[in-house]
């Protein structure tokens, strides 16, 4: 039972407050029966004119907050609320009554975020803290205070099998996970971020569902085989029947930001979300969050992942767009990910040249039209007249941590020099910045593909399929962590004694003098990827200007000397502000970089205010990094 999508509303409004009669939408059974917890049945009968066709409602029977319930279909067994908003026993037990009315709110001054200036950092639950709970998640939310960011982004915490798990295979879409502490520690969480001023992203999936605890064909077509996705049926987005699915994940949307207070979604994967309507549920999907955000005068957010390169997923629908916010910029993070590994296996092919992280820089996309090899055909289209506070930039996330092997970082396949580069290039670059979990202190601890299936067979087939799939890479099998194993989940939680370690603590130092100095200069929050001017020096050498800054990279293995090129040749003295290894220096036009370093400056003009404690921080020696030559401070 949820309280604030459509259906449950409408039929409120004739019950006293407290009271919920049960309901859902069945159109396949002939029979449905209410089972409450106590063992007690009751027949439902349809509700057509008052719901809407197929669905079903329980008259005289009053639930109360805390009380538990499912559905018998046809005297089969008892199946759970598709609306349940919380699963205390998983997928395969009772639903329970919450009362999201309950729940003492102290946000009433928070009134959201702005995308375009935000920092965010993507977090797992389970793995974020040793108790793996939304309350220890609390506990370490002054550390992102202090790092600099401004929002966190949630991994799904839809219900899914077991304990433990990345969420993308969640089965009750409405529930917070009990074994990370429910509806209720959900919102503890969110109440603390915004009393922290951090707004909250919740990772949604609407592609498809888990195939184990996953009962909604048995109620109604809520597939389809007219779509194929990775994971089987695709969600029946067009097809008969296909309204009321439409209508089950827009109010599963506005059920996430509204009860819980949320900021924001991110949806998964998109591209394999397939609707061939007039109206793409995506574009209802925004309109529906967009009005919302109306009502409530509080901006809520929708970011997508896609690999589509399509520019009509950010663009306003009245220009014929889906009229998401903005979306995850896979080619960054690959161009970026080639030049600092020098992989290029899988579709990473794709990439590797310095002139496609320039591209990227300035246009978004990579593939804009271009043909790929990959895909055997040309892919993409033109981000023209885009912000690039459209795109959400990284060096790392869950997907290209976890869908390696053994789940390596940055951190465990390149030097610290490299790994600081990457931070620099992501932190400063046009787009959304985002980081993942422990990627601020280059944690040592993997982020591996784990999996508790509760079916053996299910457990098994995940377990060979992953073996087989990176064996064609090369891999022994038997050196792919076993995603069954409680001690593949154990080994990625973070390990934070590590943050006080000198290696880490540096890296740790470095992330936040960049944060600090991107929401100090203006011209960095500046989403014009057209004012961007990126120059390709020498061979792993290169340099980014935004504004008043320049940041200049040397990924080679020798020092080197990168001429400071109009403008800043003209703004004498330039002052050198950050530097990720002591030795760079600033000489009379031109910079002397160290082997895999990188190095920002700019003219006094654009340089934080010396007497600011931002500009303090950022020149304060004791950081590590290196003053100007002849700084009198």
């Amino acid at each position: 039972m949820t309280s604030d999508a459509s259906t449950e509303a409408n039929a409120r409004r004739h019950q006293p407050a407290g009271l919920w009669t049960p309901r859902v939408w069945a159109p396949r059974p002939r029979n449905v029966e209410v089972v409450l917890g106590t063992g007690e049945r009751h027949p439902m009968i349809r509700a057509d004119d008052l719901l809407g066709a197929g669905w079903h409602v329980a008259p005289g029977v009053d639930l109360v907050a805390a009380d538990r319930y499912g559905f018998s279909l046809d005297g089969g067994p008892t199946r759970a609320d598709p609306r349940s908003a919380y699963q205390p026993c998983g997928p395969e037990g009772l639903s329970e009554v919450i009362d999201h009315r309950r729940f003492e709110w102290s946000d009433h001054t928070w009134r959201g975020f702005h995308l375009a200036s935000a920092v965010i950092y993507e977090l797992h639950v389970g793995t974020f803290s040793g108790d793996g709970t939304f309350d220890a998640v609390t506990e370490r939310l002054d550390h992102l205070v202090d790092l600099g960011i401004t929002a966190i982004e949630l991994m799904p915490v839809a219900e899914f099998p077991g304990g433990r798990g990345w969420g993308y295979d969640g089965v009750n879409l409405y529930a917070a996970h009990h074994a990370y502490g429910g509806p209720e520690g959900l919102k503890r969480l969110v109440d603390a971020c915004h009393s922290r001023g951090l707004a909250v992203i919740l990772d949604v999936v609407y592609n498809h569902l888990g195939p184990s605890g996953n009962y909604l064909e048995e109620f109604g077509p809520y597939f389809t085989d007219k779509h194929l996705t990775p994971w089987g049926r695709a969600v029946n987005f067009d097809g008969p029947g296909s309204d009321e699915v439409r209508r089950f994940v827009v109010d599963n949307a506005t059920h996430w930001l509204a009860d819980y207070h949320l900021d924001g979604l991110r949806l998964d994967a998109v591209h394999a979300i397939f609707d061939s309507s007039a109206v793409h549920i995506l574009e209802q999907l925004a309109s529906s969050v967009a009005e919302l955000s109306a009502a409530t005068g509080w901006r809520r957010w929708l970011i997508a992942e896609s690999d589509l390169n399509d520019p009509r997923m950010v663009r306003s629908s009245d220009v014929g767009g889906l009229g998401i916010d903005a979306q995850w910029l896979d080619d960054f993070h690959h161009s970026l990910h080639c030049l600092i590994t020098g992989e290029q296996d899988g579709y990473y092919r794709d990439f590797g040249r310095v002139d496609d992280l320039a591209t990227s820089l300035t246009q978004g996309y990579v593939y804009s039209g271009r043909y790929s090899s990959v895909r055997g055909r040309s892919h993409g289209r033109s981000t023209y007249g885009l912000a690039g506070w459209s795109f959400v930039g990284f060096a790392q996330n869950h997907d290209h941590v976890g869908n390696r092997a053994a789940g390596d970082r940055l951190s465990a396949t390149v030097t610290a020099g490299r790994l600081k580069i990457a931070a620099a290039v992501t932190i400063l670059a046009p787009f959304v910045p985002m980081l993942f979990q422990g990627e601020e202190w280059a944690a040592s601890t993997p982020f591996a593909y784990f999996t508790d299936h509760t079916d053996p067979d299910l457990g098994d087939a995940v377990r060979e399929g992953r073996r087989r799939e990176f064996s064609a890479f090369g891999w022994d099998p038997m050196d792919v962590p076993d995603p069954q194993d409680p001690g593949t989940f154990g080994a990625s939680r973070l390990s934070w004694d590590e943050i006080d370690q000198a290696g880490h603590r540096d890296v740790l130092a470095w992330h936040q003098a960049l944060i600090r100095l991107r929401r100090s200069v203006a011209e960095l929050a500046d989403g014009r990827m057209d004012r961007v001017k990126f120059t390709h020096h020498a061979d792993k050498v290169f340099s980014v200007l935004r504004g008043p800054v320049l940041l200049a990279v040397n990924l080679s293995s020798q020092q080197v000397a990168v001429a400071l090129d109009p403008p800043l040749d003209r703004r004498s003295p330039v002052q050198l502000l950050l530097a990720s290894q002591p030795g760079c220096e600033v000489h009379t036009g031109a910079l002397e970089l160290l082997a895999e370093s990188a190095a920002i400056m700019a003219a006094p003009s654009g340089a934080p205010d010396a007497d600011s404690n931002v500009g303090h921080e950022l020149m304060n020696p004791s950081l590590g990094f290196p003053r100007v030559k002849g700084d009198s401070r």
